[in-house]
């Protein structure tokens, strides 16, 4: 069956993501959270893709289950919990183990176990599976924004599906004979060549869409164990269950060599990866930049209708010495930054800032700002930087009010704000709605 997004030759993984993210959004294709960018897309039709899971004979000869815990999977971990089998979703972003075991209560209802399956029950009924465990699993469910039918697999950047299965397989859950299924829309399934597949990277043998079942037979093999060389200190503090796990292979004569760190990114600007920001003790007013955090999209969801609506409000450009703290912004964002000095910004780094999430760089004495109205209740700091990275119109300055559904950009002059604003009406960019209003 020929793809319906036409994938060039020599494209990238991120060039790859970049397309289906935007094809998904353009087709309105997607159910909450939007846009769907950086993120395992929740397409339209998830729940009945999921419940082709039982249809598999590999379902009905396993006991033990895992399936991420990204929202499109849901139906799929609720058909496990229907089934009595034991479901195993690993920890959010793996930081404070690998996975954890989902145990309803005793009797549970239908519904009750429609809750256990959401992310409110992975972070209300579940017990965390410690690496001593004796777990064996047969069959594994993860979400993908990409696949081919060969199976050839990419995820949203950052490889936390590979990393697991890496895991599993140093702990022996899993094996090369282990399934694994990706559950996808039919738009997901593109032709993504072998050749951008790396030794860590996982590779699929079923892909269930709302209209299809594919059995990939890939001929690639999934990764057998950590591979420590893709890694780096950096990334074993941020996930200290693998520095349990590097001791167990070192003690095992295993080489557990590192990879070098990669360089530190340019101040108040991340790199390409799209990783989340550091978590920050939550403020009044403040939205943080904590991508995927299963118990945040709970929370978002549970309020998503009216926050999906909210006001789109035009994006207006201004103009202030810098330090005065009283130009025309600061009175059009009201209350929140009224009598803001800019002086309460350090000259370097990124922090919070009354409620807000602010990133700069070293300003001049007179800047140019673009106001963003309307944010999505959904929308991170992170994908709007994202997008204006991408199309060369990175601000100096970043000031975040996620909960007030605003932003401020800065730039040296109007020519970078005018270049900030063609930006985002391209597409592919968060939706905000953007106009022209000269500085003052």
């Amino acid at each position: 069956m020929e793809s319906v997004i036409k994938i060039n030759p020599g494209a990238s993984k991120g060039e790859i993501r970049q397309k289906v993210w935007d094809y998904i959004e353009e087709k309105n294709l997607a159910n909450f959270p939007r846009p769907v960018h950086n993120r395992i897309p929740n397409f339209k039709g998830a729940f009945g893709a999921c419940t082709k899971v039982t249809e598999l004979q590999v379902f009905t000869e396993t006991s033990e289950v895992k399936v991420d815990p990204d929202k499109p999977l849901e139906g799929a971990r609720l058909a496990v919990l229907q089934a009595q089998k034991t479901l195993l979703v690993p920890t959010p972003r793996l930081r404070s183990g690998l996975f954890n075991k989902i145990t309803p209560p005793q009797g549970a209802s239908k519904e009750q176990l429609r809750t256990c399956a959401s992310s409110q029950g992975v972070r209300d009924f579940s017990v965390p599976v410690d690496l001593d465990a004796k777990v064996k699993v047969d069959l594994v469910v993860v979400g993908s924004v990409a696949v081919s039918e060969k199976g050839c697999r990419i995820g949203k950047g950052e490889g936390f599906a590979d990393l697991e299965w890496a895991m599993m397989s140093s702990m022996g859950a899993v094996n090369k004979s282990t399934v694994v299924v990706t559950i996808i829309h039919d738009c997901q399934v593109v032709d993504v060549p072998d050749e951008l597949m790396g030794s860590h990277d996982l590779t699929v043998d079923y892909i269930l869409t709302p209209s299809r079942v594919i059995k990939t037979n890939c001929q690639l093999p999934k990764p057998q164990g950590i591979i420590w060389t893709k890694l780096d200190s950096e990334k074993l503090k941020k996930i200290p269950i693998l520095k349990k796990l590097r001791a167990l292979e070192e003690q095992a004569g295993k080489d557990v060599t590192l990879g070098a760190t990669p360089p530190a990114a340019e101040p108040g600007l991340q790199n390409d990866d799209p990783k989340r920001q550091p978590r920050r003790r939550p403020r009044r007013n403040t939205q943080q930049d904590a991508e995927g955090e299963t118990s945040q999209e709970s929370r978002q969801e549970r309020g998503s209708e009216s926050g999906q609506r909210a006001r789109q409000q035009p994006a207006r450009v201004r103009k202030e010495s810098r330090g005065s703290g009283k130009g025309d912004a600061d009175k059009e964002a009201g209350k929140t930054v009224k009598g803001r000095s800019r002086r309460m910004v350090k000259e370097q780094g990124s922090e919070e800032v009354g409620g807000e999430e602010v990133s700069q760089r070293k300003l001049p004495q007179s800047v140019t700002t673009v106001y963003l109205g309307g944010i999505p209740t959904g929308l991170r700091v992170s994908e709007l930087k994202a997008a204006l990275r991408e199309r060369n119109a990175a601000p100096l300055r970043l000031t975040w009010q996620g909960a007030q559904h605003r932003a401020f950009l800065d730039y040296s002059d109007p020519q970078g704000a005018d270049q900030a604003l063609e930006a985002l009406r391209g597409p592919g960019v968060p939706q905000v709605t953007a106009s022209h209003r000269k500085g003052v």
